[in-house]
């Protein structure tokens, strides 16, 4: 990147930081806030930054914000969130998710000819997780049942580490014959050995911080880095081990977080380490930072050039991944479960694509197999109109979806989506 690009980069990030509480409320997202400047420093504008000349500083940006945020958000999770009134969470994942991939790969196949049918696939897998960071407002907005809003927030925090498996041995099939390992040998390393590695890190990482903070030995802001350091050993075990980093990184972040709740809750020091939310908090933030310029240099490097060659296909495939495919499994996955038709649309909506889908679509690219330039260019353009829609309706659609809620449950006060907010009147 060049001097001048880092200097708008900084700019954009000091300037966002000065008015990021002010735009919250408004369509203004952080997201789009820096694409569209990424796009006015790329070749379509300024032209300091390019494929050619930052293609190594892209993906080092994209790969480093990915394993940090899926580390940080597989440490999060808790096996209630998953049980929690038995039905949601559990229900997006194990039912929706997968949907989603078939029936991204059954409209892939009908609107992107001269495709295969494992790089179709490729396409369904890709733009199906979703990434909460882009339709902030719709998860944040206190008036939004408490049940949407963690089930959205679940469901981000670990669809992109369950699709990985899917992308991983879907690359695979698309790569055999084509110099690259087959699927049984990406199944043994980029699953088994990648995964039994970073089980290792994270358990292993967590005991450290137990142990240390049981004798006071370690400071709070070094516990800090201890954390980040954990993700980044388990990435670089698994990757020299021709392995797969993110999925070492995401299991070295469920192993994290469940050997870090077992430390006994006592006071002092201890009792903190025993909470993830208070360790990670540093690894969020960078992952944050790290995100948010990964979007400056997606409006730069990947979508800038993709407009200067858009095609119809393009457009109607990203506008039916970000409707239709999203929303159809979504409808199915929650049939039974109780909820009213406008949560069941609320949750449909807001499934933007992010940060995983850029990444996997930049590894996918650089493989240089037949077919990815197209898939590239597709997934671009849904991340980009998923940037800027999802991000401009949240204000607008939380407010809405609250107070038709308000309004229901005054009518209706045994509503489904009221089930976490009853239970917690119990508690007290």
């Amino acid at each position: 990147m060049s001097p001048w690009g880092l200097v708008v980069a900084g700019c954009v990030v000091a300037g966002y930081g000065a008015l990021s509480r002010r735009l919250s409320t408004t369509v203004i997202s952080g997201p789009l806030v820096f694409m569209l400047f990424g796009l006015a420093i790329g070749p379509l504008g300024l032209d300091l930054m390019s494929q050619s000349r930052d293609s190594e500083v892209t993906r080092t940006l994209l790969e480093s914000a990915l394993v940090l945020l899926l580390f940080a958000d597989a440490a999060a999770i808790r096996a209630p969130d998953l049980r929690r009134e038995d039905f949601l969470p559990l229900r997006l994942l194990v039912v929706g998710l997968p949907a989603t991939m078939a029936l991204g790969w059954l409209v892939a196949w009908l609107l992107l000819p001269g495709l295969s049918m494992w790089e179709l696939a490729l396409a369904g897998i890709i733009l199906a997780p979703t990434d909460a960071a882009l339709g902030q407002q719709a998860v944040a907005n206190n008036r939004v049942p408490a049940l949407i809003r963690g089930g959205l927030s679940v469901e981000s925090g670990l669809n992109d580490g369950l699709a990985l498996p899917f992308f991983v041995l879907a690359l695979a099939a698309v790569g055999e014959g084509h110099g690259h390992p087959g699927v049984a040998e990406t199944f043994l390393r980029a699953l088994l050995l990648s995964g039994a590695i970073g089980l290792a890190a994270g358990w292993a990482g967590a005991s450290l911080l137990r142990w240390s903070a049981a004798r006071g030995w370690s400071s709070s802001d070094w516990r800090q880095c201890l954390v980040l350091a954990v993700p980044a050993v388990a990435y670089a075990l698994c990757v020299a081990a021709e392995g797969s980093g993110f999925i070492g990184a995401w299991v070295c972040g469920l192993a994290f977080g469940i050997r870090l709740r077992q430390a006994p809750a006592d006071r002092g020091d201890q009792a903190k380490t025993s909470n993830p939310a208070l360790n990670t908090e540093f690894t969020e933030r960078l992952g944050l930072l790290l995100a948010s310029l990964s979007f400056l240099v997606f409006g730069a490097v990947i979508l800038g050039p993709t407009l200067q060659h858009l095609t119809w296909r393009m457009i109607i495939y990203a506008l039916l991944s970000l409707t239709v495919i999203r929303m159809l499994p979504v409808a199915l996955a929650l049939i039974g479960a109780g909820l009213r038709p406008a949560s069941v649309a609320y949750l449909g909506w807001f499934g933007p694509r992010g940060l995983a889908s850029l990444v996997f679509g930049l590894i996918a690219f650089e493989e240089h197999l037949p077919g990815m330039a197209l898939l590239s260019d597709v997934i671009a353009v849904t991340v980009g109109l998923s940037i800027l829609l999802h991000g401009a309706s949240a204000p607008f659609l939380g407010d809405r979806y609250g107070t038709w809620f308000s309004r229901a449950l005054s009518k209706q006060p045994g509503l489904r989506e009221n089930l976490l907010a009853e239970a917690g009147e119990r508690c007290r």
